[in-house]
């Protein structure tokens, strides 16, 4: 990664087309580091985050009539989202457990980058220290409704399901008002890759400052 590069979060509720944004960032030479990989990574088989989270969620899983991990040894993560998002308690018990081990796998992510600036993609880059790590922050945008929409088509989720992931989430209103670049998605993808191209320049230019800053301070 280049010295002190330009860190950008990258942030957007389920179903705002978060990841599709990535995307194009990479389309243009830009790499990305996924907080959603590094939460699958700590908790991969073998992994002693996952031994704790059997031991914890295991006895609540089978009073559902479920199993915490799969037949294959894998986190049921379907399973672990009914639980924590119907008890707060459940959900901070993972989230201590699991934020520390998430941060220190993104940062190793982030300083293996080479790319004139690198993108953080995070779902709950406000909800957490995430964004400590970033010099700016990108919300991808919609209305709530379209949130909706778009998640329960394309998980097959029930709507009341998305909708408690959300409700567990910074509200919109509070998102907008922290993020420094907003990308409206609420139209189709046409209309998504020309404003990207443009944000794109804007963060080349916010990338050269902070390396010619950091040049004059040596």
């Amino acid at each position: 990664m280049k010295k002190d590069p330009l860190i950008v979060g990258l942030t957007g509720g389920i179903g705002s087309g978060k990841s599709t944004v990535a995307e194009l960032f990479t389309a243009l030479g830009i790499q990305s580091v996924d907080a959603d990989q590094a939460s699958r990574a700590v908790v991969e088989p073998g992994a002693p985050a996952l031994a704790s989270i059997k031991q914890y969620f295991g006895p609540v899983a089978a009073q559902l009539g479920a199993e915490i991990l799969l037949p294959d040894g894998q986190l049921n993560r379907p399973t672990l989202r009914r639980i924590i998002f119907s008890d707060p308690a459940h959900k901070q018990w993972l989230e201590a457990l699991l934020h520390p081990l998430i941060r220190d796998w993104i940062v190793t992510q982030l300083q293996a980058a080479t790319s004139d600036y690198v993108i953080l993609e995070s779902p709950l880059l406000f909800e957490t220290d995430q964004h400590l790590l970033v010099d700016a922050t990108v919300l991808v945008d919609v209305p709530v409704e379209l949130q909706i929409q778009r998640a329960s088509a394309r998980d097959d989720n029930e709507p009341a399901e998305i909708q408690s992931i959300i409700a567990a989430q910074l509200p919109r209103q509070a998102k907008l008002k922290k993020a420094e670049h907003v990308v409206d998605n609420s139209g189709d993808i046409t209309a998504l890759a020309p404003t990207i191209l443009t944000l794109h320049q804007q963060l080349l230019e916010l990338a050269k400052q902070k390396s010619e800053q950091s040049e004059t301070t040596e």
